[in-house]
């Protein structure tokens, strides 16, 4: 029954990797190839890091109240066992939603920037590794079906 549950989660962590998605100004959708895109220069004014929260597409949820309901299924006998599968599936459920959200959750930054018109706009994307924002720096602002991007 170990084994069992040890595949459901294996399973589980596989589906939430699938999930995960890049929102850092480095990476493009499929969708997003080869379109045209606004661009706007600009200087930034302010680097502030924030959390980007994380997804909760039920995937989660879903998973984690199969493996309660197997784990808890184990649990006594007859009716007993019943009742564990179901306050399995539930507390399973609850974890799991939880675990996909924190799972999911990145490391995000805030990027205020004036631009040369005299305007200030800002972005919030994904903290890259490669690239590092500091007050001063000369950026683009590249837009495309209303979702922005700051790159160096």
């Amino acid at each position: 029954m170990r084994y069992v549950i040890a595949c459901i989660m294996s399973g589980f962590f596989l589906v939430l990797t699938g999930c995960v998605s890049n929102l850092s100004g480095e990476s493009y959708s499929r969708n997003e190839v080869r379109q045209l895109q606004t661009v706007k220069m600009g200087t930034v004014i302010d680097v502030k890091l924030v959390q980007i929260e994380g997804t909760k597409s039920g995937v989660g949820a879903i998973a984690g109240a199969a493996a309660g309901g197997i784990a808890g299924s184990t649990v006594g006998g007859g009716r007993g066992s019943d009742i564990a599968a179901i306050a399995g599936a539930v507390a399973g459920g609850l974890l799991g939603g939880k675990a996909e959200e924190a799972y999911t959750r990145s490391q995000g930054v805030q990027l205020t920037v004036e631009l040369y018109d005299g305007s200030y706009v800002s972005v919030v994307q994904q903290v890259s590794p490669n690239v590092r924002f500091r007050p001063g720096d000369r950026v683009r602002i590249l837009t495309q079906n209303g979702v922005s991007r700051v790159v160096q």
